[in-house]
């Protein structure tokens, strides 16, 4: 056995490279970082390669070392050479570490390098969230390609198991090392005991996400619009999330003014800090998502902090939402493309207000079903066996 091969699996370091990190937002990127902070609190050496971002950009509590790498953290190719030569750079680093990469960016550069031997690392582990696999193996090469990789890789995780069947599906030869790492709520996120009951004027209904058609805003807003006069009167619609694709904000605004009696606020790209009271002004939560192309909804960790601040919630079934909202527990959900049960899903909870108590209640609960800690040990445990 060699010197590298005797040292104890928990010393070794874990490298954590992402295109996906603080202060960018998002599911993947809030998954990265408790993976990184729940692995270094189990007592791993991890050091996060992120990208690029503006001095300043770090949290005081992080338990692991950073290194900001000089690329912008796309997906385009002069991104994936740019992180090629970190690689090959400090390729002597990682030859005998745990690499962990936790989306499709640093995957495609791998994907790449995987033909020389001396960029190989001991351990290599990947995570899945949905729409990558899908990409993947849109063409013949990629498919190839991800499949070397995924033979290479010495575990392989999804969050549920709708992307664990969609990466099966596509990639059998991930059958014998693939794992669940669920989601869980953020680390600096307090489930919050239920609010006194308030007589208020307006009902609202809050959307959490990025402006993207896949996101289902318009869906929902549409949905609101259809309700009796009398529904649309009482309702406010709050929507929170930053411009990304196009002009869907701009198609947003327009049909908000097609119905002037359905109130809609745009509140913008809010940080952490200040969507508390966001949420503790809500009603209900909605997010209906829909499968765009070759995108899919994997998951969905706003669905956990929404039931967490005691929100029924209002989604599409699809993807792995169905892991994240528990249909008649946890709130409603509504196949995608029937705008008129939908409709009827959000008339139902604004006419019930026991209704909402009770699957808020239960959202409670179901938070805080899953641990970072736990996700993180099945990653990096030390009980792998020696290739």
């Amino acid at each position: 056995m060699s010197a590298s091969a005797s040292v104890p699996d928990i010393l070794r370091p874990v490298f954590l490279i992402t295109h996906e990190f603080y202060p960018k937002r998002g599911g993947i990127a809030t998954f990265t970082e408790e993976i990184a902070r729940a692995s270094a609190t189990l007592g791993y050496k991890v050091e996060v390669w992120a990208q690029s971002a503006p001095s300043g950009m770090e949290k005081a509590d992080w338990p692991f070392r950073l290194r900001r790498m000089p690329l912008r953290g796309t997906h385009d190719f002069a991104c994936q050479i740019q992180l090629a030569r970190e690689l090959i750079r400090h390729r002597r680093t990682l030859r005998n570490a745990t690499v962990y990469l936790p989306e499709p960016g640093p995957m495609m550069t791998m994907m790449l390098l995987q033909f020389f031997h001396a960029f190989r690392p001991r351990r290599l582990v990947l995570t899945f969230h949905g729409s990558e696999i899908l990409t993947f193996s849109g063409s013949p090469l990629r498919r190839w390609l991800a499949g070397r990789l995924i033979n290479h890789a010495t575990r392989v995780s999804t969050l549920t198991n709708y992307t664990q069947e969609l990466l099966l599906s596509h990639f059998p030869e991930a059958a014998d090392k693939i794992f669940l790492t669920p989601g869980a709520l953020r680390s600096d996120f307090a489930v919050v005991p239920p609010k006194p009951d308030e007589r208020k004027r307006k009902i609202v209904v809050l959307t959490v996400g990025r402006l993207h058609p896949r996101k289902g805003q318009l869906v929902t807003l549409q949905a609101l619009q259809m309700l009796p006069a009398e529904d649309r009167a009482r309702l406010e619609y709050w929507v929170v999330g930053g411009q990304s694709k196009g002009n869907y904000e701009m198609l947003l605004r327009s049909q908000a003014a097609a119905q002037p009696d359905l109130a809609v606020r745009f509140f913008g790209n809010l940080p952490d800090d200040e969507l508390t009271g966001i949420y503790d002004g809500a009603d209900i939560f909605a997010m209906t998502s829909v499968n765009l192309d070759r995108s899919v909804e994997g998951f969905g960790l706003v669905y956990l902090e929404a039931a967490a601040h005691g929100l029924p919630v209002v989604a599409h079934n699809v993807g792995g939402v169905s892991e994240a909202v528990v249909d008649g527990v946890t709130g409603l959900l509504v196949p995608p493309n029937r705008p008129v049960q939908l409709a009827a899903a959000f008339e139902k909870l604004i006419h019930d207000p026991a209704l909402r108590r009770k699957f808020g209640a239960a959202g409670r609960d179901w938070a805080i079903r899953n641990c970072w800690k736990e996700s993180a040990e099945a990653l990096f445990n030390p009980r792998w066996t020696e290739a």
